[in-house]
C-alpha cells in the first residue's frame, strides 16, 4: 500500500461524496495501490449512511464508525491505527484542504521527508477563527517553549516512520500536531492552497478552544507549575519586604496600618491566589487520574473493509 488518507467526518454530510470523487481522482494519478479511511466520529448529520455506501461500492475505501463522538484527534488516531499506506495523508472532511494538494505533498515526501505539511499562507476562515487560531498557538509557543506556525494544520503527508512512533503514544490527551512535533524526524512545508468552507460550520467554538488550549498545555508541558513556584517565591518576597517596611516605619515614625480594609484585601488576594493554584495543581491531578485508568482511547462501533 503507497498512499493512506485518513479523514476525520463530523458536520459535512454534504462534502463526503465530493471529497472522495476528488480524493479517487488524485489517488489513481499518482499511485498504484491507496487506500481511503474515513472514520465517522459520530457525526449528528448521519453520515455514516454516506460513508458506509461508498465503502461498499470501493474496496479501496474503509469505513471506520465510532461509538460515539470522541473528538477529531481520537478519530485521526483511530485511523492512523487501521492505515497500511507507506505514506499516510492527513485531511479534514470539509475539503478547505484541497485533494489535488496531496500530489504537491507527496512528490516532496519521496524526496526523503518524513513530514510535509502543507502550509495555509492565506487562511480562507472567519476572522474569529483566524484570530483565535493565531491566540492557541501564541499561547501554547509560551507555555511549552516551542515554535508554532497557525498557518499549519494537520494536513499533510506523514511517513510510515512518524506513524508507527505516533501509534505507540498512548497519552489520553491527544493532539496530532503536538505529536507529531514531539516525534521529531526530517520535516518541512510547502505552501498549499486554502479553500473557503462551502458546507456547514466549523464545531471548534470559542469554549472548545478554550479547552483544547487548557487541555494541550497541562499534556505537554509542567510550565504552569514552574510558574506557580515563581508566584508563590514573589509574593513570599514582597510579603517579607512590607512587613519589613511597616515595621521599620512604625518604630522610627510611629506609622500603623489601622482597620480591617487591608486585611481583608489581603486575605482574598491570597485565598484567590491559593484556589487558583490548587486549580492549576488539581488539572495535573486529573490527567494523572483519567491516564492510570488506562480506558481505550476510542471504541469502533462498525468497521467495514
Amino acid at each position: 500500500m503507497q498512499i493512506s488518507v485518513i479523514s476525520p467526518i463530523y458536520g459535512c454530510r454534504e462534502s463526503i461524496q465530493e471529497l472522495y470523487v476528488q480524493l479517487t481522482s488524485v489517488l489513481q494519478k499518482i499511485c498504484n495501490s491507496y487506500e481511503i479511511i474515513f472514520v465517522n466520529d459520530n457525526c449528528p448529520q448521519n453520515s455514516w449512511e454516506v460513508v458506509s455506501e461508498i465503502a461498499k461500492n470501493d474496496r479501496n475505501v474503509k469505513a471506520i464508525k465510532l461509538s460515539r463522538n470522541f473528538g477529531q484527534h481520537y478519530a485521526i488516531t483511530a485511523g492512523l491505527d487501521h492505515c497500511n499506506g507507506a505514506h499516510v495523508v492527513v485531511m479534514d472532511c470539509d475539503l478547505q484542504d484541497r485533494p489535488y494538494e496531496i500530489e504537491k505533498l507527496y512528490k516532496k515526501a519521496l524526496e526523503g521527508y518524513d513530514v510535509v505539511h502543507g502550509r495555509r499562507v492565506e487562511r480562507q476562515d472567519s476572522f474569529f477563527k483566524t484570530f483565535t487560531s493565531k491566540l492557541f498557538y501564541r499561547t501554547l509557543e509560551y507555555f511549552t517553549d516551542t515554535e508554532h506556525d497557525h498557518t499549519i494544520g494537520n494536513f499533510g503527508v506523514y511517513s510510515r516512520k512518524v506513524v508507527e512512533t505516533i501509534k505507540g503514544f498512548k497519552e489520553k490527551s491527544r493532539d496530532f500536531i503536538l505529536l507529531v512535533k514531539i516525534v521529531g524526524f526530517k520535516k518541512i512545508e510547502i505552501d498549499v492552497e486554502h479553500d473557503e468552507r462551502v458546507y456547514g460550520t466549523s464545531s471548534y467554538t470559542l469554549s472548545k478552544m478554550i479547552n483544547l488550549a487548557i487541555d494541550s498545555i497541562v499534556s505537554h508541558s509542567n510550565k504552569p507549575l514552574k510558574l506557580i513556584i515563581q508566584l508563590g517565591l514573589f509574593v513570599s518576597i514582597l510579603s517579607l519586604f512590607t512587613a519589613l517596611g511597616l515595621t521599620v516605619a512604625h518604630f522610627t515614625s510611629g506609622f500603623s496600618v489601622e482597620g480591617w480594609t487591608s486585611l481583608m484585601v489581603s486575605m482574598f488576594f491570597l485565598f484567590g491566589l491559593l484556589f487558583g493554584i490548587l486549580g492549576v495543581v488539581g488539572l495535573y491531578i486529573g490527567k494523572i487520574f483519567d491516564q492510570v485508568k488506562d480506558r481505550p482511547l476510542y471504541i469502533i462501533d462498525e468497521i467495514i473493509n
